[in-house]
């Protein structure tokens, strides 16, 4: 197993579970802010940590690194595994004129030699069928963000979704924690990005915990304008819970402004707010896969 640069903790946990050996990337950042991977003698079957949060293109290209290398000594399978992919989001053209971007990162990985994706939380479907070579396995966050959300001690909870994206998504982590669930309306200007969620709905949620319920917090918008919404309806306390908490620029500060009392995230993205563990279910995963 190699531990990417931008997932070194949770490659070593990863690891540790399944008992195997543990190579560190070397990496060199050069002042025009080129990197330069170096890593050890290759085993037949690489197995790559490497999540690619911002500086995405930066985390992305040391991906693509650490995977030609592995095949370029010949490893017979190369597995991938990427707890946050880069530019998912961007999996169809929604203005113009605009690029698929995913599509060119999945032309790259599939250039630079991987057999097989493993990520979490993936943010459609959609993106998958940008995939031809390479077959891709995604893991679901919701069952232990949820075990989570039990420890929180939470008074009368209801699973709250901002968008109508995620009622499937809500729902599942409404399963587990035995809980009632609701899904906001939101709308986004797809220009200026400017995010507005509908307060009009009929569930009461009066004097109950809300914990709102994403894939992901990017700028935090979302959450905010959603968190806004339920405690105009009475809600007691809110919470954010998601998969991959980006928290670009001022993202945590706004949250908290907005009377969030805790976001919990996964350790796809090493911050503060990292607080439940994918060692073990991607450890699961690759087990199934490599074992006989």
């Amino acid at each position: 197993m190699i531990a990417g640069p931008a997932s070194s903790d949770l490659a070593a946990k990863i690891a540790n579970r399944l008992r195997c050996q543990l190579v560190v990337a070397d990496l060199r950042i050069f002042a025009d802010g080129e990197s330069k991977v170096r890593i050890g003698k290759t085993a037949v079957n690489c197995v790559i940590v490497q999540s690619t949060y911002p500086p995405a293109d930066t985390h992305l290209m040391q991906a693509m690194m650490l995977t030609r290398k592995c095949a370029d000594d010949g490893a017979r399978d190369v597995c991938a595994v990427i707890p946050y992919l880069a530019y998912a989001r961007q999996d169809k053209a929604f203005l113009e004129g605009e690029s698929i971007s995913i599509s060119l990162v999945a032309r790259l990985f599939e250039a630079a030699g991987i057999k097989h994706l493993i990520t979490v939380d993936i943010h459609s479907q959609l993106v998958t069928s940008h995939f031809s070579s390479v077959s891709i396995q995604n893991i679901s966050s919701l069952p232990i963000l949820a075990e989570y959300a039990r420890s929180m001690r939470l008074e009368n909870p209801i699973a709250v979704s901002p968008d109508a994206g995620g009622a499937e998504r809500v729902g599942e982590f409404a399963r587990v924690l035995q809980c009632g669930f609701l899904v906001l309306k939101k709308s986004r200007n797809r220009n200026t990005g400017e995010v507005t969620v509908d307060g009009n709905f009929q569930t009461d949620i009066k004097g109950r915990d809300a914990i709102l319920v994403d894939d992901m917090i990017s700028t935090g918008g979302s959450i905010v304008s959603a968190a806004e919404v339920l405690q105009q309806h009475g809600a007691s306390k809110v919470y954010a819970v998601c998969g991959h908490a980006l928290m670009i620029g001022d993202a945590a500060k706004m949250i908290r402004a907005a009377g969030v009392r805790d976001i919990v995230a996964t350790n796809s993205i090493p911050n503060e707010f990292a607080k439940v563990d994918l060692s073990e279910a991607i450890a699961a995963a690759l087990k199934s896969r490599y074992s006989p």
